[in-house]
């Protein structure tokens, strides 16, 4: 079973990410909100194209009245300017395309009053045609299922009543324009089954995905038990054992201080086991040797960094234990801004603490930053690697993301 104190540590990095224990509870949302921002952007690429014919056409449209014109391009426009906008940059989607699903029903019912005493040919569709698809597409973006339903039949249906309306139900028009309804119902039927398609699609590879991660943790969980309980038997063994039989056997004061030190380094390694760190002696390491660690950390990840140290005493020492995790947080630290930020204003600091024998290491980035709440659960190179291995030997580590890139800070200080 895993430790009190694993678990103690997993849960305050978790915390520090605003998570619960419930996964279930934002499990589906990873792929789901990627098909979905697709989508959009597709949308709204779709309309820009038609939308700029439309608006062309409409320009030159001589079917409506002038003033009436103005209001129905007004009516129409506007909401589908602002729909665009809203696909782009993501934000206001549904807000947006539901009013642009609204609006466009409203010009329909008005073209007929716009365009009263017209000649309209039958073959020549009006630029109000040109977004009918737009606004069937608008309700799927905005709408629940069943209005998605509704707008796919009943607004191409609304258009080609207004048409036959325009034309006075003349023979010529009916042919055309059932064909017209007819297609902009197909096309509408199968952009909806395509979004239905893809979300389930998605929704379906989130489960899955949310199993995966949580197979693999409980096999991570089981194999930590595994070795935790290997680590501590081999330590029994190899160390506890040989410091009692070193002290049951010791004669000469050479012997009683061999055992004492066999004895206080079995300690010191059986206090640790517990903590996620590494095995090894706690014996105290300087600060100098801490930056060669993070130094020797950063060319592994590929790049040269040179630390700068603001230290009031030079011969600062750290248990070797903190040393080790404040140097693998950093390399990890180091790592990301590598890999997100290009290296840009890479820079890293090591200086004293507020409190006396206290340790601080700030790594700054100049990268574009990133969200902590939009760090999906399984993305363990922040929570573990730097916050559940920091607090792991009784340090604190602060993450802040800004638009001006990334301050990791990691502090130490002794127990008072």
């Amino acid at each position: 079973m895993p430790s009190e104190t694993s678990r103690r540590v997993l849960a305050e990095a978790h915390g520090t990410f605003g998570h619960t224990a419930d996964t279930a509870a934002g499990m589906a949302t990873f792929t789901r909100a990627r098909v979905v921002r697709f989508t959009t952007l597709a949308v709204g690429a779709g309309c820009i194209a038609l939308g700029v014919h439309a608006l062309l056409t409409a320009l030159g449209s001589t079917e409506e009245q002038g003033d009436w014109r103005i209001a129905l391009m007004i009516v129409v426009f506007v909401p589908l300017a602002a729909m665009i906008v809203a696909c782009l940059v993501g934000r206001g989607v549904h807000l947006a395309a539901g009013v642009f699903a609204v609006a466009y029903p409203i010009a329909l019912l008005a073209w007929p009053l716009a365009t009263a005493g017209s000649q309209p040919a039958p073959d020549d569709g009006p630029w109000i045609w040109l977004l009918l698809n737009i606004a069937t597409v608008a309700a799927v973006l905005a709408f629940p299922f069943p209005l998605q339903i509704a707008w796919t039949v009943l607004v191409p249906v609304q258009y080609g009543v207004v048409r036959l309306a325009q034309a006075e139900f003349a023979p010529e028009f009916w042919a055309p324009v059932i064909l017209d309804v007819v297609y902009a119902i197909i096309l509408a039927t199968v952009l909806l089954t395509l979004d239905r398609v893809y979300r389930a699609v998605a929704t379906r590879v989130d489960r899955a995905r949310v199993d995966a991660v949580a197979s693999y943790a409980a096999a991570a969980a089981a194999d930590a038990a595994e070795r935790e309980r290997i680590a501590v038997a081999a330590l029994m063994h190899d160390s506890v054992l040989a410091a009692l039989i070193a002290a049951e056997r010791a004669d000469s004061p050479r012997e009683h201080g061999l055992a004492v030190a066999m004895a206080r380094e079995a300690l010191t390694r059986l206090a640790n086991a517990e903590q996620d760190v590494g095995e090894g002696p706690d014996a105290p390491i300087g600060v100098g040797e801490l930056v060669e660690r993070l130094e020797r950390g950063a060319r592994e990840v590929g790049i040269e960094l040179q630390a700068d140290r603001i230290l009031v005493d030079e011969t600062l020492t750290i248990p070797g234990r903190v040393g080790r995790a404040l140097a693998l947080a950093a390399t990890q630290a180091v790592a990301n801004a590598v890999e997100h930020a290009a290296s840009a204003g890479l820079e890293v600091t090591v200086s004293d603490g507020d409190e006396p024998g206290g340790v601080v290491i700030v790594i700054r980035d100049h990268g574009t930053g990133f969200d902590l709440t939009t760090v999906p659960d399984d993305r363990l190179g922040i929570r573990a690697s730097i916050y559940a291995r920091v607090a792991a030997v009784g340090g604190r580590a602060h993450v802040a993301p800004t638009a001006r890139g990334t301050t990791i800070t990691l502090e130490w200080s002794p127990p008072a």
